[in-house]
């Protein structure tokens, strides 16, 4: 499966901030694929369309504003979008490059660093947010040289600072921590990630980082609003969902080497999760990649 999602050469040049796409089509014409840049992506007269990023695949409605990060898969499709309307696109890519450690450190571009952050599981904005920005995104795509800067520099603040945002991938999929701002959750994070085709023990996790079970417990609950227990297992589905994606490899092989103690618990938790079974997820993944 992994030979059929291209690698996009994106026509961004060395010394460019930016790009931005305005265009009009009469049917979706993006297979999944991926590239080193960010994407932001709004897409109206959709209604019954259907996008992939990551792991995550949903039908969408008239309009929607997705962002994403370097190298993570993601594509829509025509779906159940009948709609005679043209489909309107807005693309914007810009490099990782743009943006340097020192100054995403600093504390005015704290929501801007949290954004960047957040893209690479992928965002789903708002319909209040789309609607707030939907203007700005029409006029930047009109505007040229340094105001063109600027104004692309306003619309990821809002962005940033916009409420109700979706992250669509689980937490393993990306191969990237999340928690880099704090070290005990960072520590059982890679615990999990090299342990989690084992049996793991809330009590083992919390003597890592030198915590009470109870403690450890509220800590995690707090930090990523999962028992721990729940964030075990979004991270194993993780892999799963990436072995689906990338591998040819049965659905019971999956469901082991993910440390899933039996397929028919493996099916259910995956259904709670994606709304299909691991195998229904695959077809409809593969489904997708067809569309050119």
């Amino acid at each position: 499966m992994k030979d059929q999602i291209h690698r996009e050469i994106t026509p961004l040049k060395e010394n460019d901030c930016f790009l931005i796409f305005d265009r009009e089509r009469n049917a979706f014409t993006f297979p999944i694929h991926f590239h080193p840049e960010f994407e932001i992506n709004y897409i109206s007269n959709a209604r019954g369309g259907k996008r992939i990023v990551g792991d995550h695949i949903e039908e969408i409605n008239e309009r929607e504003l997705v962002m994403v990060g370097p190298n993570l898969y993601h594509g829509w499709e025509n779906y159940k979008n009948d709609s005679n309307e043209l489909l309107h696109e807005i693309t914007i890519q810009f490099p990782r490059e743009l943006f340097d450690e020192n100054t995403l450190n600093r504390n005015m571009l704290k929501p801007i660093r949290e954004l960047l952050n957040n893209a690479n599981r992928g965002i789903l904005f708002s319909k209040e947010t789309t609607k707030m920005v939907e203007a700005k995104l029409i006029a930047l795509s009109q505007k040229r040289g340094f105001d063109s800067y600027l104004a692309f520099q306003s619309l990821l603040y809002d962005l940033a600072i916009s409420r109700e945002q979706k992250l669509l991938t689980n937490m393993s999929f990306h191969r990237q921590s999340d928690f880099h701002n704090s070290e005990r959750i960072e520590t059982i994070y890679k615990y999990i990630q090299e342990n989690y085709q084992q049996k793991i023990k809330l009590e083992d996790a919390a003597s890592l980082v030198n915590m009470s079970s109870i403690s450890f417990s509220r800590l995690i609950k707090q930090r990523t609003g999962k028992s721990f227990v729940e964030f075990v297992i979004e991270i194993r589905l993780g892999y799963a969902t990436r072995l689906l994606i990338e591998s040819n490899k049965s659905i019971a092989e999956i469901c082991f080497e993910c440390g899933f103690n039996n397929i028919s618990n493996f099916n259910r938790i995956f259904k709670k999760k994606q709304a299909c079974t691991p195998t229904d997820f695959r077809l409809n993944f593969n489904g997708i990649k067809n569309v050119l």
